[in-house]
Order: C-alpha cells, then structure tokens, then sequence
C-alpha cells in the first residue's frame, strides 16, 4: 500500500489523479489532499478518499472546510498556508507526492518533497523552471526518486533507456523533440491575434486543462517552460531540444537516436496516462484511458513552430540559454501577464511583450540558494505589475 499526498487535488492533474487512484484502492492510500481556495471542492474529495490532513490556502478557508465536515465523522486533520504544504509534502507518512499546484506557489513544497527523499511525481513546471539546479541537487543528495508528469517529458521518459543517467551521449542520444499541438490559434492570420480574447484562448483543441495552462499552450509559452524542464531532467543541451508542432496529440514526444532510430510514446491526450505510469513504475496499471485507434485518426501531421506566431518559445530558449535566475524571471513575468490577459488588463499579444521587456531589464544572474531565486522572481513580478500599470508597447 503506497501513501500520496496530492497538491493541487481540485486542478486538473490532482482530479485525474484520484481518478486513478480509485480505480486501485488495495494499492493506494491518500494521505492528504490540498486546495488553495476551492473549499467545497475539496471538501467533497475528502469524504470520498478519507485523507489524514487536508491543507488550504488561508485560515478563513481552513474554517470553512472545518465547518463542512462538521457532523460527518471524518477524523481529518485540517491546515493551511506554506508551511503546512511543506510538512504533508515531507511527512514520514507520506510515501509519494503529486506535485500539481500551479505557479510559483508549487515551488516550496515540491522542493519540501524532494528534499525528505520522496517519489515526486512533478506536474509542476515552476519547480524546474525557476530552481532547476537547486532542485536536481536536491533529488540527488536525497536520493529521491522523480518522475516526470507532464505528457511530453513522461513520453520521452518511457522513450529514454531504462538505465538512462542524464548523459545524452552515454546513451547514443541525438536529441529530445517534444511535441505541441500548436494550440487553438495555430492557423489563425498573426495580424489578428492581438484581439484574442480570454475565452478563445482557453479553449484548447485536444487537452483540458487550466485556464492559465490553456493560455500557456495559445502562446506555446507552455512549450517554452517544458523546453527547461527537459534540460534539466534529461541533461539535454537546449540544442538537442527540438519542438515539432503535431496538431493531433497523439505522439506525446519523441527520443532521437544516433542510429537514426526514433523511439515515439503514442496515446490519447488524457493526463491519465502519465499520472498511471508515474504512480506504478516500473510497473504498469489501468489508467482508465481507451488504447489509441490508429486506423480512426487515419492520418499523423507535423511542421515547425513559427516563431514569428509564438515568440514566448524563442524567449524561453532564450531564458535557457543565459541560465541563472532567468528562467525564473521568465516564468514570473509569464504568470503576471497572463493574468492580466484573463483580467482583460492587457491584450494576447501583449503577453510575449511585456515578457520580453522584462527580461530586457532584468538580465539572468546566478544564484546560491532558494533565497536568492525568490527575490529575483518578486523584481520580475514588480516589474512587470509596475508596466501593466503604465502601459507598455
């Protein structure tokens, strides 16, 4: 019986998650579940999968999930804020931990888990994104295990030999191509994306998912994040990293051999998949997701990214390239303009713009610790709060 904490049980991934989990409950015990501010969602997976500890966001939202379990009988455990985050991910009774809180906020307590030496399934980007040596030497001195979730670094994961060490050329390696759909406005006239509203944006055409994460994939900014993380989770140099645009997500990415073999994980774009994979490796369970129907899809497309149509992609190459704290500062100036995006506070193409000059003024520096990474993430997010307010171009 393996023990999981989920982080981010109401978003997307911690959902599929449980969903999996139910469907083998002699292997799988949940030991707690947190939520930000989604009380009765939480509240409604607490009575069904009995958690030790349950964790919000604030104490206002620890007194109402109190209040909802009043005169249910359930002996659970109820916390909130960081530091509370930090102790369910570390907790000695906490074998495994699901690591989907989006955003900065996830940084802490994956980071929590990866130092007590856990199994991190990692669905949160920011934790490579922002601290990528931090957390690998983390991992390392833990002996932690990691495995990663996102669909395209769990597909080369599977495409990667069993005894991989992070040595592209040990391995015969060429390089790692991951996939993107080319999300909603692909082949949408360029000129036209600067009146792209919120609803468009999140409306993704294969996955569903989070509203930030949507407006992410519209802006293949997501793209840009996953491009870090497999530099630091496979030892991949940012010019063996290639990003090719499938618009049917059914190969979730690819491993480029020098033999000129190229191994492919294939599958329907259910986040099901990855999390079952994760949960039982190296074994294998039902996940609940159909087996792919080559023969229906009937045909498999591929082209390169316009960079002209997807300029956050270029930055996050770019980010990668300078290294230090600008992936950080990449990824905070992302998270401020895509939700001034959803708040109408600024328009689709302002994103990758106000981005850009962010980054312009904030170049990458290197940083000794986790102290130094946050205070550059809050100069990023100022910064870009303080153009918000004064207009940019």
């Amino acid at each position: 019986m393996q023990t999981i904490t989920i982080l981010g049980a109401t978003g997307s991934i911690g959902a599929s998650t449980l969903d999996v989990l139910a469907r083998h409950p002699d292997r799988y015990r949940v030991y707690a579940l947190t939520a930000h501010s989604r009380v009765e969602e939480l509240a409604l997976q607490c009575e069904r999968f009995r958690p030790e500890v349950a964790v919000v966001g604030s104490a206002s939202s620890a007194k109402l999930l109190s209040d909802l379990f009043r005169g249910k009988g359930l002996n659970i455990q109820v916390e909130y804020g960081e530091s509370a985050l930090c102790a369910v991910a570390s907790a000695p009774g906490c074998d495994a931990v699901m690591a989907a809180i989006v955003g900065a906020a996830g940084l802490a307590p994956t980071l929590a888990a990866a130092r007590a030496g856990k199994k991190v399934m990692l669905a949160n980007k920011e934790a490579l994104v922002m601290s990528g040596r931090l957390f690998m030497d983390a991992i390392a001195e833990s002996n932690a295990t990691l495995l990663p979730i996102d669909s395209e670094h769990n597909a080369i994961f599977q495409c990667l030999p069993r005894n991989y060490g992070r040595s592209m050329p040990d391995h015969g390696i060429a390089k790692v191509l991951l996939t993107a759909s080319g999300g909603p406005f692909r082949n949408r006239a360029i000129e036209t994306l600067d009146a792209v509203t919120p609803e468009e944006a999140v409306a993704h055409p294969n996955w569903v998912m989070g509203r930030k994460i949507s407006v992410d994939s519209a802006t293949m900014m997501n793209k840009g994040l996953e491009v870090i993380e497999a530099h630091w989770l496979f030892g991949a140099p940012a010019a063996d990293i290639e990003v090719v645009i499938h618009p049917q997500s059914v190969i979730h990415s690819m491993v480029s051999y020098i033999d000129g073999s190229v191994l492919a994980q294939l599958g329907n774009p259910d986040m099901r998949t990855p999390i079952a994979h994760a949960l039982a490796y190296p074994e294998r369970i039902a996940s609940g997701v159909a087996p792919v129907d080559l023969a229906l899809i009937g045909q498999l497309a591929f082209e390169r990214p316009d960079l002209n149509r997807f300029p956050c992609l270029r930055l996050a190459y770019d980010a990668l390239l300078v290294g230090g704290s600008a992936p950080a500062i990449l990824n905070a100036a992302n998270e401020v303009a895509v939700e001034a995006f959803l708040d109408r506070r600024i328009g689709f193409r302002m994103i990758d713009r106000l981005i850009a000059r962010v980054m312009d003024r904030l170049p990458g520096t290197d940083v000794a610790d986790i102290d130094d990474l946050l205070v550059q993430d809050r100069h990023a997010r100022d910064m870009a709060h303080s153009f918000i307010q004064q207009g940019t171009s």
